[in-house]
């Protein structure tokens, strides 16, 4: 819940959302048009019945009174609205100074220029989701990581992997402190989902497959780190070590790029081996 005390912001909140509300039309909505209208779009009392809310406190709302608003409410404003995914994130940088909630985890796919820009990249790299759902990757990932076109859909989860997966613990070098690293950055985007249902079911599914995440998982040990070095084993060139770092797809805040890239000449060249090299 925050206030609306800064007079600038309430102006262009209010301008704002009453151009969303006069560029709608009733059958926009699923209301009927009734008599002759005398404003533009819809009228207030129709966007506060279908954001559940009484007619005084969105009129106040809108006109920029200094009043107390709710992430609750918001999503219910924008579910009326009809606003994209940019006017949604526009209405709560105005209304609460900071991006809105990151929306349910789903199965995601990216765009064709995401997909060949991961594509034209030399070195490991992939997209995953907020609950860590790997929906792309390039050929370098695939060959140094997993082959993620051949892990059921179920289990493309970076988390599940680590936990779960008998061979992302044989490249791992040093699995524990990087399981330990990944499960901090994991519970920052749990406590992120609001207690999404495909989260809970993802935490469910570790803690009865993995003794270690079960035994760690109550800790609560969290982090915001998305950089550092990431160490893997490959069975025929050996050791390889790369810096990683996170980027968030513009557009898409639920999805993030991870970049892997050798830190040496040394680790470049038998990444470039390994490409090649069958595995044992």
């Amino acid at each position: 819940m925050l206030n609306l005390a800064r007079p600038d912001s309430r102006r262009a909140l209010a301008d704002f959302v009453r151009t969303r509300r006069e560029r709608l039309r009733p059958d926009d909505v699923g209301l009927t048009p009734g008599a002759r209208r005398r404003t533009p779009g819809l009228r207030r009392e129709e966007v506060a019945q279908l954001a559940g809310v009484g007619v005084t406190w969105y009129t106040w709302f809108e006109q920029g009174r200094d009043i107390q608003v709710s992430t609750h409410f918001l999503e219910n404003l924008c579910r009326a609205l009809r606003l994209d995914r940019a006017e949604r994130a526009h209405l709560f940088a105005l209304a609460q100074e900071r991006p809105p909630p990151l929306p349910t985890a789903a199965v995601r796919t990216v765009s064709p220029p995401v997909q060949a820009m991961l594509s034209s990249l030399p070195h490991p790299a992939y997209i995953k989701t907020s609950r860590w759902d790997v929906v792309a990757w390039n050929a370098s990932a695939a060959t140094l990581l997993d082959d993620f076109a051949r892990v059921p859909p179920e289990d493309r989860n970076t988390l599940w992997l680590i936990f779960a997966e008998p061979r992302f613990r044989r490249i791992m070098v040093d699995w524990e402190a990087g399981a330990r690293r990944a499960l901090a950055k994991f519970r920052l985007d749990h406590g992120r989902s609001r207690g999404d249902a495909a989260f809970e079911a993802l935490v469910d599914r570790l803690t009865e497959a993995s003794p270690e995440f079960r035994d760690w998982w109550p800790a609560q040990d969290v982090s915001d780190c998305g950089e550092g070095v990431k160490r893997i084993r490959h069975e025929a060139v050996g050791e390889i070590e790369f810096q990683h770092a996170a980027f968030v797809v513009e557009g898409a805040p639920d999805l993030r790029l991870v970049a892997l890239t050798p830190i040496s000449d040394r680790d470049a060249q038998r990444a470039a081996q390994a490409m090649t090299a069958p595995r044992a």
